[in-house]
């Protein structure tokens, strides 16, 4: 008669050097308990997750707290506008370089319009100077410029002579640049561009922040006429209407 054998029991096989597993007797509430407080989940658990619940809520605040001061309180760019120009000189210098190399006397009065357009931050401007460049090359030295202070939502005129006045020195240009403006003050009509550079700094309620490189540049064309002299525009100061609306742009 063939022999029947019922499986081991489990308990024999863990006796015996087996592995120990879980049974339902340590599913029981008791043996969970000690299981969750032997892991390290009972004890000082309970106070760490709330510091480390306050330190997160904390650092929300700060963030929050950063975020909407910065929306309110960051400046914009400055804003900078040509509103009128005045031609106090503009002819060909050659014949008085030594060398005879090709010069232009150029002068010019500009009246510029600096504006801050941030609600809370007033500005501050330093190391400024102005020059008027035609293609690409200046037609006057840079002239410095007395420091600003700007409230916040407010602007500054200034009107700078750029050259020297009736008496300007002659600027080094390519013999191509002095062609090409005798034949636009002989239509009638200059290119030019004002650039302006220099540092600005904004100071927002209790926040200073540093000093940044600032140029700003604005494209115009003037209606300029000839007159006798000075072989091109001379003869004493001259308004030069502004043709169109002057295109000015603010790097930092």
């Amino acid at each position: 008669m063939a022999e029947h054998h019922l499986p081991p029991d489990p308990t024999d096989y863990h006796h015996r050097g087996g592995r120990k597993g879980v049974h339902a007797d340590d599913l029981s509430r008791g043996r969970c308990y000690s299981y969750y407080y032997g892991y390290g989940g009972g004890g000082g658990g309970g106070g760490g997750r709330a510091l480390c619940f306050a330190l997160l809520v904390l650092l929300l605040a700060v963030g929050i707290t950063w975020l909407v001061l910065y929306v309110v309180y960051r400046p914009s760019h400055p804003n900078l506008a040509v509103t009128s120009a005045a031609v106090l000189a503009l002819y060909n210098a050659t014949a008085n370089t030594a060398g005879g190399a090709t010069a232009l006397a150029a002068s010019f009065q500009f009246t510029l319009v600096l504006r801050n357009p941030s609600a809370r931050s007033a500005a501050r401007y330093d190391r400024l100077a102005a020059y008027a460049a035609y293609r690409g090359e200046p037609l006057t030295p840079a002239t410095p410029m007395p420091p600003l202070a700007q409230d916040a939502g407010t602007a500054v005129e200034v009107a700078p002579v750029l050259g020297g006045g009736v008496a300007a020195p002659p600027v080094p240009v390519s013999p191509d640049t002095a062609a090409a403006l005798a034949a636009d003050v002989a239509y009638g009509v200059l290119a030019l561009r004002v650039v302006v550079l220099g540092r600005v700094r904004f100071v927002s309620g209790p926040f200073h922040r540093g000093w940044h490189s600032m140029y700003a540049r604005c494209d115009l064309l003037l209606g300029v006429r000839k007159a006798a002299g000075n072989n091109g525009a001379g003869g004493g100061p001259q308004q030069a209407p502004l043709l169109g609306d002057p295109a000015c742009n603010v790097d930092m």
